[in-house]
Formats: C-alpha cells, sequence, structure tokens
C-alpha cells in the first residue's frame, strides 16, 4: 500500500520549482560561448526575416540558451540548427570572420552590437531579458584590460577551431581565460591584470572543459543565473522524473565543481543532500544536510526576512529533516533523538506548524516500529485542522485509512473517509495526495479481493493529469503512488495469464525508476513473486528457491512464507511446519491479517498430507472466520475451497459442492485463473464422488458433466502454462473416460498425461491428497 509520508520531507530549496540560491557571489563574464550567444542574438535581429515558426522555436531557445551552462561549439551550432538552419549558418560564418581574423574582427563585433537604449524597436530594449544579457556583456566586455582582452580573442580562436580540428590537434596549448585571474565581473573597477600579466601567463593551458570535447560540460564557475536555473532544473527534474535529471555520478561531479568555487554555496549542498538520497548514500546525505543548514545560517538568509526567529527556524527544521533521513534508512533511534531536539526547540519558538510536522512524523516512526499509531495520528488530524493544515490533516487521514484497513474497518467507512479526503484535495488542488489516495483505494480494492475496481482505480491515477505547473516540459510520474498502481497492475495481469503485458509494464517500472532510485524495491518484490508463482504453478521447484533468498532480501515475511511453501511442495514437511509457526506469531505481533490467514492454510494443507482433515477443519473456520471480519473476500473464498476439499476427503461431496458453490460466484467474477481452475476440478471431483453413489442413469450423466467441468478447468490452466496442474486433470478426465467406454478420448488423455510426466521433475504426487 502506499506510504502517505513521501512528500513530508522539508525541502526550502524549492518554491513552484524555483531555487533560491541568493548566496552566489560570481557575476556575469564574458566566454567565448557567450560571444556565440551574442552572435545569435545579432543575427536574429540583423539577418533576412525568418519563418514564423522557426523563429518562435529560436525565441523559445534563447533563455535557455542564456541561464544554461556554456556548451561547445558542436552542442551550439546543432541546437541553433535544429530550429532554423539559415540563422546557425549565419551564427557559425560570423564566428568564422571572427576566429580566423584579427583581434580587431571581434572589437568591430562589439560596437556593431545594438545597445539596449538605442534599440527601443527591437528585441534588444532595455528591460527585456535579452536586452539585459546584452547590457551585461557590454559593460563586462568595457571593462576588459587589453590582456584580458587578448586572452578572451585567443580562447574565442581555440574556442572555434576546436570544434572543426582533429584529435590530436587539440593538444595545443593556447591562453586561458578562467575566473580565478580574469576577474571579469561588473563589479571590478581596477586593471589589476595587466601589471601582473608576464609572458609565461600568456602561455597557459584552456581548463580541459574547453577543450571542445562535447561529452564533458563545463568545468568552470557558473555565474549566478547559470547555477539557479541548473539547480532549478535538476532539483525539478529530481523531483518530478529522477530518468531526465544527470545520472548521479555526474550530478555529483557538477556540485562538487560549484562548491569548489564558492564552498557556502547552501542550496548546492541541499541538492547534494537529494542526490546522495538518490544512491541510498547515508554519510554524504548527512553531510550535505548539516552543510546546507549550517550555510544557510551562516548566509544570514534567513535571519534577514525573518529577524532573529529565522535562525532558530533553520535549527528545528534542520533536526526535523535528520530525523527524516534517518527514518528513511531505518535508524529508527536517531530518528527519535533527532525528532525530540526538533520537538524541543520549536515548543521554545511555539512554532505550531514545525510542531504538527514533527508530531506527522512521530507517528510514522511509531507505524515504521510496528506499534499502534492510531491515537497519535487521531491527534495529529485534530490539531491539522485547528491551525488550518489541510496537508497535514489529509495525510493523517489517510494514514488512518491505511490502518483501518489493516485492523478490520468496514469497507463503507474507509471509502466514505477516502472520499471526503478527496473533495480536501480537489478544494486545495493537493495531487500529491489526490495520487496517494487513488493508490491507496487501489490497495483496498485488491486486498478486499475486488480486482476489476482496483484495476480501474490504477487505471484511473495513470491517466490522471498533474495539477501542479508543469516545468521543464515534465510531467510528475515517478512518485511512490504510480510505481504501487503499476506493480498492482503487472500482478493482476499476471493472475489472468497475460504476460506479455506483464513483461511491458515492468519494463516500464524499470525504466521509470531505475534499481538505485527509493521505490525500486517495489517492482522487484513483485518482479520476483511473479517469476516464483510461474515457477511453482509449472512444478519447476528448483527454479523457485532461488527467488525466495531474493523475496527475503526485499521483504521476510513474503520469504519465509514463500520458503515454506517450497519446502511443502519438496515434501519436507517438518521443516515448512516450523517455519510456518514461525511465521505465524510474527504476523500477529505486527496485526498482519492477510498473511495470518494464508499461513493458516498453508497449515491446513499440512495436515492434509498427514490425512489429518479433522484436525485442519478448526484452523480453516478459525481462517474464514477472520477472513469475513476483515472483509477479504478472495482469502475468504479461498478458504471455503479448502473447505470443501476437506469436506470431500472427509467423504461428504454433497455438502463439499454446497459449500463450494457460495465460493464460486466471487472467484469467477474476481478470482485469478489458478483459482478458477482450482475450483472447477474440486467441482468436478465433487461430481465425480456423486455419481459414485447415484443411480446408474443419474451417473453417467455426472460423470459426463464433470468431463466439461474438467475441460473447462484444462482451459484456465492452459493459460497459466500450468503444467502440473494440467497433468491432475488430465489423470482424472482419463479415469472418466474409462469409466465411460470412452477408449480414444481416455487413450488421448492418457498420453498427455504421461508426456508432462516425463517433463516435469518431480513425479505425480496422489491427486486426490493434493487441492
Amino acid at each position: 500500500m502506499a506510504s502517505v509520508h513521501e512528500s513530508l520531507y522539508f525541502n526550502p530549496m524549492m518554491t513552484n520549482g524555483v531555487v533560491h540560491a541568493n548566496v552566489f557571489g560570481i557575476k556575469d563574464w564574458v566566454t567565448p560561448y557567450k560571444i556565440s550567444v551574442l552572435a545569435l542574438l545579432y543575427e536574429m535581429f540583423t539577418s533576412k526575416p525568418i519563418a514564423l515558426p522557426e523563429r518562435r522555436r529560436l525565441n523559445k531557445l534563447i533563455l535557455p540558451l542564456q541561464q544554461g551552462p556554456d556548451l561547445s561549439l558542436g552542442q551550439f551550432l546543432k541546437i541553433v540548427e535544429e530550429c532554423c538552419s539559415q540563422t546557425a549558418y549565419a551564427v557559425k560564418l560570423r564566428l568564422h570572420e571572427m576566429a580566423d581574423g584579427e583581434l580587431k574582427d571581434m572589437e568591430y563585433f562589439f560596437s556593431t552590437i545594438p545597445t539596449p537604449f538605442s534599440a527601443l524597436d527591437s528585441e534588444a530594449y532595455k528591460t527585456s531579458v535579452v536586452g539585459l544579457f546584452m547590457r551585461h556583456m557590454l559593460l563586462a566586455y568595457n571593462k576588459l584590460s587589453f590582456s584580458q582582452v587578448y586572452k578572451l580573442y585567443k580562447s574565442l580562436q581555440h574556442y572555434y577551431h576546436s570544434h572543426y580540428a582533429q584529435p590530436s590537434e587539440v593538444e595545443l596549448r593556447v591562453p586561458a581565460l578562467t575566473a580565478d585571474d580574469s576577474e571579469m565581473d561588473l563589479t571590478s573597477t581596477e586593471d589589476t591584470i595587466g601589471d601582473r600579466m608576464e609572458k609565461d601567463e600568456l602561455d597557459t593551458p584552456l581548463h580541459e572543459s574547453e577543450l571542445g570535447n562535447e561529452e564533458i560540460p563545463s568545468k568552470g564557475p557558473l555565474s549566478q543565473k547559470q547555477a539557479e536555473y541548473f539547480l532549478a532544473r535538476q532539483a525539478y527534474l529530481l523531483k518530478n522524473d529522477e530518468n531526465k535529471a544527470l545520472r548521479p555520478a555526474a550530478l555529483q561531479e557538477e556540485l562538487n565543481n560549484m562548491l569548489k568555487f564558492n564552498p557556502d554555496f547552501a542550496e548546492a549542498h541541499y541538492l547534494n543532500y537529494l542526490n546522495s538520497m538518490r544512491v541510498q548514500d547515508i554519510f554524504i546525505s548527512t553531510h550535505s544536510l548539516l552543510h546546507y543548514f549550517d550555510r544557510l545560517i551562516l548566509s544570514g538568509s534567513e535571519g534577514k526576512s525573518n529577524g532573529d526567529e529565522g535562525y532558530g527556524r533553520s535549527l528545528r527544521y534542520a533536526a526535523l529533516n535528520l530525523a527524516a533521513l534517518h527514518c528513511r534508512f531505518g535508524h529508527y533511534l536517531q530518528a527519535e533523538l533527532a525528532l525530540q531536539e526538533a520537538i524541543r526547540i520549536a515548543q521554545e519558538s511555539n512554532d505550531h506548524v514545525c510542531l504538527q510536522h514533527c508530531l506527522s512524523w512521530l507517528y510514522t516512526l511509531e507505524q515504521m516500529k510496528g506499534s499502534d499509531s492510531s491515537v497519535l495520528t487521531e491527534d495529529s488530524v485534530k490539531m491539522a485542522a485547528h491551525f488550518c493544515l489541510p496537508y497535514l490533516a489529509s495525510l493523517g487521514i489517510q494514514s488512518l485509512v491505511q490502518q483501518g484497513a489493516v485492523q478490520g474497518t468496514t469497507a463503507h467507512m474507509l471509502m466514505d473517509a477516502l472520499k471526503d479526503t478527496d473533495i480536501l484535495h480537489w478544494k486545495h488542488s493537493l495531487s500529491e495526495l489526490i495520487e496517494i489516495s487513488l493508490a491507496q483505494t487501489t490497495s483496498i480494492w485488491r486486498m478486499y479481493g475486488k480486482s476489476t475496481m482496483a484495476q480501474q482505480q490504477a487505471q484511473l491515477l495513470l491517466n490522471m493529469n498533474s495539477l501542479e505547473q508543469v516545468n521543464f516540459g515534465v510531467q510528475q510520474n515517478n512518485t511512490e503512488a504510480f510505481a504501487v498502481a503499476l506493480c498492482h497492475l503487472s500482478e493482476l495481469h499476471a493472475e489472468q495469464g497475460l504476460f506479455g503485458a506483464v513483461s511491458e509494464i515492468l519494463k516500464h517500472l524499470k525504466e521509470q525508476f531505475p534499481p538505485h532510485t527509493q521505490h525500486a524495491k517495489l517492482w522487484m518484490l513483485c518482479d520476483l513473486k511473479i517469476q516464483f508463482e510461474r515457477a511453482m504453478n509449472d512444478g519447476k521447484y528448483h527454479l523457485a528457491e532461488p527467488h525466495v533468498t531474493a523475496i527475503a532480501a526485499l521483504n521476510k515475511t513474503e520469504g519465509l512464507y514463500r520458503k515454506a511453501q517450497v519446502l511443502k511442495a519438496l515434501n519436507r514437511t517438518t521443516e515448512a511446519y516450523s517455519i510456518l509457526q514461525r511465521l505465524q506469531e510474527r504476523c500477529e505481533k505486527t496485526k498482519c491479517t492477510e498473511m495470518i490467514i494464508r499461513v493458516m492454510l498453508a497449515t491446513a494443507e499440512l495436515h492434509w498430507e498427514s490425512s489429518g482433515f479433522a484436525t485442519a477443519l478448526p484452523l480453516l473456520l478459525q481462517a474464514l472466520a477472520l477472513a469475513k471480519q476483515h472483509h477479504l473476500q478472495a482469502l475468504a473464498s479461498e478458504t471455503i475451497l479448502h473447505l470443501a476439499f476437506t469436506q470431500l476427503m472427509l467423504g461428504v461431496p454433497e455438502q463439499a459442492l454446497g459449500v463450494l458453490y457460495e465460493a464460486m460466484e466471487p472467484i469467477l467474477a474476481h478470482g485469478a485463473l489458478i483459482d478458477k481452475g482450482r475450483a472447477l476440478q474440486l467441482t468436478a471431483r465433487c461430481q465425480m464422488a456423486m455419481a459414485g453413489s447415484s443411480p446408474n442413469g443419474q451417473g453417467h450423466a455426472a460423470l459426463g458433466l464433470a468431463v466439461q467441468t474438467l475441460g473447462e478447468a484444462a482451459g484456465y490452466f492452459s493459460l497459466l502454462d500450468c503444467k502440473e496442474r494440467l497433468r491432475d486433470v488430465y489423470y482424472l478426465q482419463a479415469q472418466l473416460y474409462h469409466s465411460l467406454g470412452q477408449t480414444p478420448q481416455r487413450n488421448k488423455c492418457a498420453m498427455l498425461f504421461r508426456l508432462l510426466d516425463q517433463e516435469l521433475p518431480l513425479p505425480a504426487a496422489a491427486v486426490t491428497m493434493r487441492l
């Protein structure tokens, strides 16, 4: 079931996808790349009229080119050529004139650029984005000393020629233009370079990132706007579509480069924290988070906006984020200590909002530890409603619904609560909580055994458009809610034998949630469970055994249950019984009702193998009572199948058939193919048992009906490619045809049985002793 606290991480860096980076100290300066951007703007203003579609594409390109990091010439020309090939050729020609000409050609280019104060009718007007950029570049260029202009010109030459040169020719050493010695910022008023510039400085090499390798991003320092744009884009992509963000190693390298030039850049530390969380690196995550709040306090940005209260706010939210971090990694003691610290500071400052966040994390921590947190959750909902915090109130209600579903609250109460929270979500446009609500509804319907309703809710979530503003052309689709819905869909398709669709869904999940991401465990567990069930259905237990270890690594409870299933199938009854008893004790402590019922059914099957059918009855009746109490229709139907089989083996087929008809309708409507086949196979066996005590004419009719029923069961098992079950069906059909005197059909079924018996690794068990 979807976690309702994925979004509780306090993210002070983002507001509607915008990074507030007001402590970056590096100003704009002229680079060869920015000269290329100026050339593009110049050609757009002065060249022949450009077609309207191409003009629109170029206009959309201007802002990313100005704010993004410096690109190589090849990357720049490729982007421009995709928008307008004519303009790209003109820019290339303009750069060629400067790079293959003389220094005066570059001087002439800057003198011909329209100034923002004179070009009132053009896009370069002083209040426009283009006008501000051109004014910054002109001011920065006019402040350069002669030596700096010479270095800039040599850098431009290398920037241009490295695009056309062979790799071996790029090893030429040319003058460098780096931020450390150029001081081309707008605040520089003195020519300090000319006095200290020597001849050997003219021969210093360019930075390796300027040598034309298009695969390597710029390693030089970013300007303030470039840093803000880079951080805003990466933070937004990490939140909404992680696959489109830089890979963890590449992003780490860029952030390290950014922090090398400005170690006190607080927002870069926070993005470093988010990036480390992607790869589950607890050390770097904690280190970056603490550095973020340290730099935030030292910079004084909080204090300037909020007075002395700003420093305390940073401290308490630092403790709260630290608690969330430890919760994420399962360090419950450290998380509790950090929460206590955050609560203490918030109480001293009388910060009710922070206290509500702390209370939300407190009951989440109790849930993670396996304790009953319903009282804390109810208090949180009441207080959040009192302080008009709809987000936290809705999170609390969804958490109560999740607990109520496990503890057996009636379905209509849960659905009414979810309906009320949905009204709140739509009223306040809380799209993340709408997604969580739909994922929870999917999980609840699935738990109740209503596969059609679960599939409908999952499709509703996947086809819903986000209410959040879409930046960078990315929709939010990498949340836990989407992962949960897709996993449910894959399991539902696997139950119906649609393994082609299952592979497509899992392929999408693997692309959308790579193995290093937070929610990858969901599809990993789902994939392993599907593979395990297929191997068990095929009777290939040697293939199922490796999956048990992998499942146990992701979910210990599921791993123990699967291990007991394999041991039972291998006739290692004593070991299976020991594991099931241990598992039942564990589940009773955690109040996992679904698993308790499954353990009871598996234990009853172990009693069957020792012919203890009477001993199995109390267990099955107890399991049925639990399933009905918690409204678990799928498990109740499966329990009824076990009861009917037990009654059949006790010699009362009439009662077994009567009980079986009670479960037949929900199984055929919502059940998996394996359950439909098992129910029909059991029905045929009851009909066969009743035919033996019927008069001769009625007995033949009953046997003919049993043959038809077995044919339907064989159809379901064939869709699943369940060879072990098919072997049992062919055995029973051969017996029936023999009783009816239909020798050709009997021989055909006997041959099919023989082929499957030779193919399967284990010999056929007694058909009469298994459901």
